[in-house]
């Protein structure tokens, strides 16, 4: 990999930068207001909060798998010591304590590590973990009436996929299958998207793109491309939903919620790639756009504010390996 070595460093980098963090931790009595990121999160500290902390952890997971001989010792390390059963005791004590901590996107990020981890000497350790989320979101789907598809962390597409994804590799078919059932019912009888208002100021996620990225996964491939025809009519093609191809415009100035829209490039980027295979006439025209947008803001992965980079590694691994 050719960044294996930048991006690894980095993830290590933010990782160990204790602050700033923002914990959204919300007490339950007076005894409870201890808000020392590692001591209320002895796993997921570090990268300025819990879910990104989650992802840069499963960002090291992949890159030791991927790129072992690049990245050095340190990425092991660091998860040698966070990674721990009674870390992990801790953080899965916390979500069953209070049901509605990070979801959806913190808890498909974590199933996300726990499915990376599933081969590795963490495999033990955060199991745990990953069956108070199956059991949470178990419990969730039923009582959510409507998806949320806006472009940031509550986008409930953008979860989905990575919870099928994650689960699927965990060999929890109940947790799959009640994910592609409530997808079908949210999100199955969509059609002619308007994307001329995307992006929002803040995305990091196209609706549009997050939402056919999910139903990739659960359509077989012909309905698949029936839906999405639908869904996107005209995808790729020129003037059509053209503003998913084009470039954000990007801010590094550490302004968190503007630095949004450089991950914004990479989850389409992503998603392009993984959408490409279903529309064949158009795939070339839809992997170009990919490519501009991954390297219109690879710099800022490494190289930008730490409000940068304290995440966007892990959605440059999502499009490299797409």
């Amino acid at each position: 990999m050719k960044y294996a070595a930048a991006w690894a460093d980095i993830a290590c980098q933010v990782l160990e930068t204790p602050y700033p963090y923002g914990s959204s931790h919300a007490s339950l009595g007076p005894d409870d207001v201890d808000v020392t990121p590692d001591r209320l999160f002895p796993a997921f500290h570090g990268s300025y909060d819990w879910h990104s902390s989650a992802h840069m952890q499963w960002s090291l997971t992949q890159l030791l798998r991927l790129a072992p001989e690049q990245v050095g010792e340190r990425p092991a390390d660091l998860l040698d010591r966070r990674l721990t059963p009674e870390n992990i005791a801790v953080e899965a004590a916390y979500l069953k304590a209070r049901p509605g901590y990070e979801r959806p996107y913190g808890w498909a990020w974590a199933a996300m590590l726990v499915a990376s981890g599933r081969t590795t000497k963490w495999a033990e350790a955060l199991a745990p973990l990953g069956d108070v989320i199956a059991d949470l979101v178990l419990a969730w789907l039923p009582k959510q009436a409507y998806p949320v598809r806006h472009g940031v962390h509550l986008n409930t597409a953008f979860a989905l996929a990575l919870l099928i994804e994650a689960y699927d590799e965990l060999g929890r078919a109940d947790v799959v299958e009640a994910v592609k059932a409530r997808a079908v019912e949210w999100f199955g009888g969509d059609t002619a998207y308007d994307t001329r208002f995307e992006p929002s100021g803040t995305d990091f996620l196209s609706p549009a793109l997050s939402e056919a990225e999910l139903m990739r996964r659960v359509l077989p491939g012909g309905e698949f491309k029936d839906w999405l025809s639908a869904f996107l009519p005209g995808l790729g093609q020129e003037g059509r939903h053209q503003g998913l191809l084009e470039v954000p415009a990007t801010d590094d100035s550490g302004d968190g919620q503007l630095s949004h829209l450089a991950g914004l490039a990479l989850s389409r980027a992503w998603q392009l790639r993984t959408l490409a295979p279903a529309l064949p006439e158009v795939a070339d025209v839809l992997r170009a756009a990919a490519d501009r947008q991954v390297e219109a803001v690879l710099p800022t992965v490494t190289g930008g504010d730490f409000m940068s980079t304290h995440w966007l590694v892990s959605f440059a691994l999502l499009a490299d390996q797409a």
